[in-house]
C-alpha cells in the first residue's frame, strides 16, 4: 500500500511539472504575412529565410522576366521590394546560390506537369478580379475512350444557369498549353472570374466554359504531334461534348459551340475546329507554335485550308500573338498564309510574350465576341 502511495505520488508530480495545453494567443488578429507583402500602391516587398545563402535573386515575371538581387536582414531573412507594378497576377521565384526556391510561405503556386513558380496578385481594375458570386466550376471524370483511360474536365456554370431553368446556354471549349492541365485556365487564369464579369456586365452571353486536359502522355509532344491531336479531337467528340450535353442544358448544334486555346491548345483548337467544320462556328487560337513554325505539314494534320468551306461555316477565326513572343514572326507568315487563301480571320495581338497577361486578355475579347 505504502507503495502504491509512492508512485502515485510520483505521478501527480510529474503531472503538476508538465507542461499542459493552452489557446492562449489564439485569438490575436492575423498579422502581416511574411512575404510576398503587396502594399496600395503596387510596391511588392518579397522575403526569404536563407540564414546560409551567399547570394539570393527574386526573378519576376512570366516572359520579360525581372531579376532583382536581395539583400540579407537580420536573422538571415533576404528582403527586396519593387514596383510599383500595375494590378494583374504575376509569376516570381528565388535563386538561392544558383538553385531554384520556390515561396514556401505562398501557397498561391503555378502548377501543370510540375510545379513551376508562385502567383502575386496585385489588385485593381482587372478582368480578373471577381465581381460577382453564384457561379461554379465542376470536376467531372470520364473515360477516354481513344486513350483507354480515366481523365477529368472542369465545367464553369455560370451563376445565370441556376436562375434561368429553363434556358439552354451555348458552350465554349476552352485549351490549355503545354505544361498546363485542366484546371490551368481555371485556377491559373481565374477564367471564371473573367467569364463573370463578362457575364455580369452584359459584355458576353452567358455561357458554360469547358476545360479539357490536351496531353496524352503527360509530355508536351503528346498533346501536338498528328496522332495525339487525332486521339484528343476522338476524345472531344465521342466524350466530353456527349457528357456535357447529356448533363448540363445547353445547345446540340455547331451554332451554339466555339473552341479555343493557348499555345499548344491553340493549335489543338484551330486543327480540331477545322477538322470539324461541321461542328464548331467559332475558333479561337492565341500563340500556337504549330502555327507559328512555316515548316508545319498542315496536310499531316489533315487540315484542308478550303477558303469557301471555312467563310461558309466559321462565324469568327481568331487569331492573335504578342509581339515580344518569339512565335511572333512566324504567327505573321501563318497569317499571311491565311489572307492569301482568301480565308476570313481577326488578327489581334499585343505588347506580351508568352505569358498569362495575354492570354488573359484574349479570352476576355474572344469571349465577348461570340454566340452573338
Amino acid at each position: 500500500m505504502k507503495k502504491l502511495l509512492t508512485i502515485s505520488a510520483l505521478l501527480l508530480s510529474m503531472l503538476a511539472g508538465a507542461q499542459t495545453f493552452s489557446t492562449k494567443g489564439w485569438w490575436a488578429p492575423k498579422g502581416e504575412p511574411f512575404s510576398p507583402v503587396v502594399s496600395a500602391d503596387g510596391h511588392i516587398t518579397f522575403r526569404l529565410k536563407a540564414p546560409k545563402a551567399h547570394v539570393v535573386e527574386l526573378q519576376f515575371d512570366e516572359w520579360t522576366v525581372q531579376h532583382h538581387e536581395m539583400a540579407e536582414k537580420d536573422g538571415g531573412v533576404w528582403e527586396v521590394t519593387i514596383g510599383p507594378v500595375k494590378p494583374g497576377t504575376y509569376e516570381y521565384k528565388f535563386m538561392v546560390d544558383g538553385v531554384k526556391v520556390l515561396d514556401y510561405g505562398n501557397p498561391a503556386v503555378k502548377a501543370g506537369t510540375e510545379i513551376y513558380c508562385n502567383t502575386v496578385e496585385v489588385p485593381g481594375n482587372r478582368i480578373d478580379s471577381r465581381k460577382v458570386a453564384g457561379s461554379q466550376v465542376d470536376v467531372i471524370t470520364y473515360r477516354s475512350t481513344s486513350l483507354g483511360t480515366l481523365r477529368r474536365v472542369c465545367v464553369y456554370v455560370p451563376y445565370v444557369y441556376y436562375e434561368s431553368p429553363r434556358r439552354k446556354f451555348p458552350v465554349l471549349y476552352l485549351r490549355h498549353g503545354g505544361g498546363d492541365n485542366e484546371k490551368g485556365w481555371w485556377e491559373g487564369a481565374s477564367a471564371d472570374a473573367i467569364m463573370d464579369n463578362l457575364i455580369s456586365g452584359g459584355e458576353a452571353v452567358p455561357m458554360l466554359v469547358v476545360m479539357t486536359y490536351g496531353l496524352t502522355d503527360g509530355s508536351w509532344a503528346g498533346g501536338s504531334t498528328p496522332d495525339g491531336m487525332k486521339a484528343l479531337e476522338r476524345e472531344l467528340l465521342d466524350d466530353v461534348i456527349p457528357l456535357v450535353e447529356s448533363r448540363y442544358r445547353v445547345y446540340k448544334d455547331k451554332a451554339h459551340r466555339a473552341i479555343a486555346g493557348l499555345s499548344m491548345g491553340g493549335g489543338q483548337s484551330l486543327v480540331i475546329g477545322l477538322r470539324n467544320l461541321d461542328k464548331f462556328s467559332y475558333i479561337g487560337e492565341f500563340s500556337s507554335g504549330l502555327l507559328s513554325d512555316p515548316d508545319t505539314d498542315y496536310a499531316a494534320y489533315g487540315v484542308d485550308f478550303n477558303a469557301a468551306a471555312i467563310n461558309r461555316n466559321i462565324k469568327l477565326l481568331w487569331v492573335s500573338c504578342g509581339t515580344l513572343d518569339n512565335r511572333w514572326n512566324g504567327h505573321q507568315i501563318f497569317e499571311r498564309r491565311l489572307a492569301d487563301k482568301g480565308i476570313r480571320f481577326e488578327s489581334h495581338k499585343a505588347e506580351y510574350g508568352h505569358q498569362w497577361q495575354f492570354w488573359r486578355e484574349q479570352l476576355h475579347d474572344f469571349a465577348s465576341s461570340i454566340f452573338k
